[in-house]
Formats: C-alpha cells, structure tokens, sequence
C-alpha cells in the first residue's frame, strides 16, 4: 500500500495503534458499563423503601424488588428490620468498587499498551523515512509529536473515550428510569441535554483551531530549546546568550499567549455548562417539588428523580467535555498521521549483492532536490578504478556531497537523470541494505551518541571485538588521544561528542567506519578539522592496511587529494576537470589555481572557489 493512502481517516490510524491494547479497553468499557447499570439501582431501592415499606404505598413493584423482598423475609420482615436494605445498597456499592477498581485496572493496562506501540511503531517508521524528510523536518517538532500529541491520545482514548460507553449507559437508563416515573418531569430534564451539546459542539471547532496553533507552536519551541542544548557551545563561544535567550522568550510568549486564548475558551466553555446544569437542577428541583405537593409522584419518586438527575448531569457535561477533548485529540492524530503516512523509502524489488569490490561509473548523473528546481549535479560522467583513490574538489554547492549521497542511495536518482553502476550493475538494483553496510561514509559533520568511545567506535557492528575497535582507532591516528584518557576506551562521550575537540570527533567517525573494512570508503571533508601531520598519517594507514578498499575523498584541502590515483574537480554542479595531480597542474586550471593559493600561497585551507 502507498504510504499516502496508508492512513486515509483518523479512525484507521487508531484502529492500527489499538492492536494488542483493544480488548483490554473493552474489558474496562464492559466493567465501567456494569458500574453505570449498579449504580442506577440503589435510586430505586430507596424509591420503593420509602414508597412501599415505609409508606405502604400500593404499585407494582419490579422483578428485582420482589426478588429482594422474598429472599431478605418479606415485606412485613424487612420493615422491622430496615437494615437489611441498607445492607443490601452497601453490597451493591461494594460491587461498584469491585467493578470501578478493574475498570481502572484494564482501562490503565490498556493505556500503557497503546502509548507502548504508538512509541514503537512511530520510532520504527520515522527510521525508514528517506534522508530528505529528515532535512525538512526540524527535530524538535518530531519529539514534541512523538511525546506530547502521542500522550494527549493516550489521554483521550484511556480516559474520555472509554468513559463514553459509561456516559451512554448512564444518561439512557437515567432516562429509561425517569420516564418510568413521570413524563412531563423527564421531559424539562432532558430539554437541557440537547442545549448542552449543541453548545459543546460550538466550541468543539474553536477549540480545536486553537490547540492546533498550540500545538504547532510547542513544536517550534521544543526546536529552538533542542538547538540551544545541543549546540551550547557554539552559543557561549560566540556571546550569543543574550540573542538566544530573547529569542526563546519571544517564541515562548507567543506559545504561552495561544495557551491562554485556549484557556479562555476551555473557562468560557466550563463556565456555561456549569450554569446550564445549575439552572436544569434547580428547575428539576422547583418543578418536582410542585408534582409532589400536587400528588402526582409521590416523595418516594421525587428523591430517586433527584438522585437520577443528578447522577445524568455529570454524564451530560462529561458528554460535552469528550466532545471538547475530541477536537484535541483529533489534532494530534493528524499531526502523528503526517508521520505515518510520511512515504517510507523505497527498497527495490531486486535483491541482487554482487561484489561491490569493483568499478564505479558515473554516467550523465544530474540531481536536484526539488522538483523542477536548480540542478545541482548537471550530466556528470566519471569512472573509479576498483581499489583506487578517487578526489573530490570543489567549492560549497559544487555537488561534491551529492555525488556520495547519490551513490549511497541516501537520495535516489531518478530514471532519467543518468545512473550509477558497481561492477557493472546499477546500484538501484542492488538490495539497499546491502549496498549501504559495504559503503563506509563519514559525513562533514560526525555524530557521536551519548556513550563510551569504545561504543561509539563500534557501533557500526552488532558485536565489535576490541581487537577491531583498537585496530580501527590506530588507522584513524585515534589511539595516542584515547590513552591519554583516565577511563581510556571507556571514557564517556557527551551529547554529540561535545566533551572531544573537532579532530577528535572526525576520527572517532572515521574509526566508526573503519571498523566495518568495507569495500567502499567515503571521507565526505572528514579529514578538515585534522592537522596536516595526522591527515597524512591516516591516509598512509589506509594505504598500507585497506589497499584494497575503494577509497573516495572529499576535501577543499590540496594536500589531503594530491596523493589520490584520480582527482575531478567541480565547479556549480559540472565536472570541469579530472585527471592526476601532476596531469591537473599542467592543465593550469581551477585546480592548479587552488593548489598556488593553498601550497605557494600558504593559504592551504582556503576553500576551492
């Protein structure tokens, strides 16, 4: 199925989420329902009391009551022995708490298994969506969707849905019992029930606009505080607190400004209801009295009338209240459909793994992110020889990153913009998962996770023997630095990797990759933060202990490339020159103009222009 059309209504992505949580909410909706029948009964128990024990009124009584009355020693015995109907009220009541307790039990189990699986399967679906969704979307809105819009559907499925079994339950026996008492003073109850509703469907709309601008704006919030944790350093070096923080306490405003309009709605609507339902008690209340002094009904009926009405004016605001609480709900299921159906990346059928140890062609490759947008590869074509080095030069937004984006399949290359072939095969017929675990990439910007250095450098295995880590953190010139360290490999590396310097971190992501030996090596400028000295002994190490591997360096820096087999240059997407080292600088072009720049010049990291 398209992911598009994977969720086409709110009520298809809940079903889906329910699995495995459904019959537990049930059990706790048929225990809450046996809760609501319960309590309905003791009203009538005290009805007849006082009607046909107390006052020996003459009318038909119901079965449960003859039943009651015949088991408990008859009418004459139980008016000298009026406890016995006490009993009978608290043993009911003690069978509502029975009930209420595993209507709780099942209704919080429930819960904790809806919140469990909307975890698992947003984290589960959020990891197959393509590289280009995760550029688009700001990282702090996708936690705020995945924290704060998953508990306010938990919050309505667990505690206003379910309830609303009970609500139905309640008001259509309140009603069933009231009109079994008298018509006209069922009839003014229940005129206030649809006036209640109608005006909870009126704020139903304003609500929900609301809380959508809310939440849209907790988004925005959770990305800017995301940004200033993690980037802290950046902020402190620059003297940026003070920017940063009025730029956090503007957006924080705005948030907190949308909360209140909220409130305001959420008060006026509470407010109403609570005057509406005042006002029908108290006209219950008035209009009983009057058909009490009158003879219609007699005292008996007039208190279990009061006692219905007011057990069904709870249920009837608690109606509007999930009509309310709906409209919020159905925001954040809208938002978490957007990920949902966010179209994951795409595996081609084929599950062809032929040996990736071979020639790369590149052949009339061009790219552009957007559709019908500026191209930024345009109608490249070159070859890597198996086992070779290839360079990478160029200046910002040449391509050069694209170039291994493409080759990696972390973007994919439509059909008529040229192909990729390995070995001969074109890469989009290479299984995906396949390709990637045999292509090592080290990106400009390494991320490290919140662990030890021996997990970070590992982390690309399932299991990574120490013998690889420590072979992998000597080829990355990584080894000196880490036993420098108090806790040596297992020294703890900060969010990101803030607690090492620049250089550091690249060669903790370098080891990262080295740790595989895959066939295919990226360095995407991963050597830039690396002095000379150590960028030439790492190359020299891959030399002598990955000479096999096909080996692809991006750098602006001449002399990380110059000893590469082949060196292309890019210039705004087009490949304007190729060849060796000692070929490129007799050519006398852009690159022999870098290499003056850089090496005669002394300006050895300026970037290519």
């Amino acid at each position: 199925m398209n992911s598009k059309n994977r969720f086409p209504t709110q009520a298809s992505m809940i079903i889906y989420f329910l699995k495995g949580s459904l019959k537990y909410f049930l059990l706790g909706v048929l225990f809450s329902m046996m809760v609501a029948f319960l309590d309905m009964i003791n009203p009538k128990i005290i009805q007849y009391t006082v009607d046909y024990l107390i006052d020996d009124a003459d009318s038909r009584m119901p079965f449960y009551m003859e039943l009651i009355i015949r088991l408990s020693g008859g009418r004459e015995h139980i008016r000298g022995h009026l406890y016995v109907i006490a009993l009978i009220v608290a043993f009911i009541a003690f069978l509502c708490a029975v009930f209420r307790y595993l209507n709780k039990l099942f209704n919080s189990k429930a819960a904790e298994k809806l919140i469990k699986r909307m975890r698992d399967k947003l984290f589960e679906h959020i990891m197959k969506l393509p590289f280009a969704w995760h550029g688009q979307h700001h990282t702090g809105d996708i936690i705020q969707r995945c924290t704060s819009d998953v508990d306010t559907i938990k919050v309505f499925l667990s505690e206003q849905l379910t309830s609303l079994f009970r609500i139905v339950i309640m008001i259509g026996l309140g009603v069933y019992f009231m009109l079994q008492i008298d018509l006209k003073l069922t009839l003014v109850s229940a005129a206030f029930i649809p006036v209640i509703v109608m005006y909870s469907l009126f704020f139903h709309n304003k609500i929900g606009s609301a809380f959508m601008k809310a939440d849209v704006e907790e988004g925005k919030l959770s990305a800017i505080a995301q940004e200033n944790l993690t980037g802290v350093r950046v902020v402190r070096a620059f003297g940026r607190e003070v920017y940063e923080r009025e730029r956090f306490e503007k957006k924080n405003d705005e948030y907190t400004n949308m909360w209140i309009h909220l409130m305001k709605l959420l008060s006026a609507f509470w407010t109403s209801n609570d005057l509406i339902s005042g006002f029908q008690g108290m006209t219950v209340v008035i209009y009983g009295t009057v058909l009490c002094v009158q003879d219609e009904i007699t005292v008996g009926e007039f208190i279990a009338f009061v006692a219905y009405n007011a057990m069904i004016s709870w249920p009837v605001r608690l109606l509007g209240r999930v009509i309310s609480e709906m409209s919020k709900a159905g925001v954040s299921v809208d938002r978490l459909r957007d990920i949902m159906n966010a179209e994951a990346e795409k595996y081609s059928e084929s599950t062809e793994k032929p040996d990736l140890s071979k020639d790369i062609s590149f052949r009339n490759v061009s790219f552009s992110y957007e559709k019908d947008g500026i191209d930024i590869l345009k109608n490249v074509s070159f070859d890597i020889k198996a086992g070779s080095t290839l360079g990478v030069l160029g200046g910002t937004g040449s391509g050069k990153s694209t170039l291994m984006y493409l080759l990696d399949r972390l973007y994919e290359l439509p059909n008529d913009a040229g192909h990729i072939f390995i070995g001969g095969v074109d890469i989009k017929n290479i299984d995906m998962h396949y390709l990637r675990e045999n292509i090592g990439l080290v990106l400009q910007e390494p991320f490290l996770f919140s662990r030890t250095l021996m997990e970070n450098i590992g982390i690309t295995q399932n299991k990574a023997d120490i013998k690889d880590i420590k072979r992998a953190a000597k080829m990355a010139s990584l080894d000196d630095t880490i036993d420098s360290f108090d806790a040596g490999y297992e020294t703890f590396v900060g969010e990101r990797g803030v607690t090492l310097s620049g250089g550091q971190k690249q060669r903790t992501a370098i080891a990262q990759m080295l740790v595989k030996k895959p066939p295919i090596m990226i360095f995407d400028d991963s050597l830039s933060a690396v002095d000379t000295e150590t960028d030439a002994k790492i190359r020299a190490q891959l030399d002598g202990n990955l000479a096999d591997s096909t080996t692809i360096i991006i750098s602006h820096r001449i002399t990380t490339l110059m000893h590469a087999d082949h060196i292309i240059v890019l210039s705004h997407g087009e490949l304007i020159e190729e060849g060796s080292h000692e070929e490129l600088l007799k050519n006398g072009g852009l690159y022999r103009r870098i290499y003056d720049i850089q090496i005669q010049g002394g300006g050895e990291d300026n970037e290519a222009e």
